[in-house]
């Protein structure tokens, strides 16, 4: 069998998804609650900056910290919150919001232009000014 092309892949992912423009993204935050991962690589975040108030989990990572049954479960995922999934330009993010969404995360959507988009139109924040905010 033929290895699978990702553009196929991320087309499906999005076809089942709720796929989020950056204003809308930022309305459900305010208006509902809703929480903004970022799955991006640490690198990209100090380099390209970030998107205020969004919580930080590396790809790699995201399953297990949603996951209720899993040693690294974060309790920041086990409340029910719209779960907001953004990387650089929306094919990751889709395709994590994808696999949450067949953990069965009942509120999973992405920003389908990711942070590239995101600069472009909404409020941003160096790293260091996240971190800042994050700690105080």
């Amino acid at each position: 069998m033929p290895v699978r092309s990702v553009f196929d892949m991320v087309d499906e992912a999005k076809a089942a998804l709720d796929n989020l423009s950056c204003s809308e993204a930022q309305r459900r935050v305010d208006a509902e609650g809703a929480l903004i991962v970022d799955i991006r690589d640490i690198r990209e975040l100090q380099r390209d900056g970030c998107i205020p108030g969004a919580h930080h989990t590396p790809r790699g990572m995201l399953e297990f910290w949603v996951s209720p049954d899993s040693p690294y479960t974060k309790d920041i995922f086990q409340h029910g919150r719209e779960l907001i999934i953004c990387c650089a330009g929306g094919m990751r993010s889709a395709l994590a919001a994808k696999a949450l969404q067949d953990m069965g995360v009942d509120k999973v959507s992405h920003i389908e232009s990711g942070f590239e988009g995101w600069r472009d139109t909404m409020p941003t924040q160096t790293h260091d000014e996240w971190k800042a905010a994050r700690i105080a």
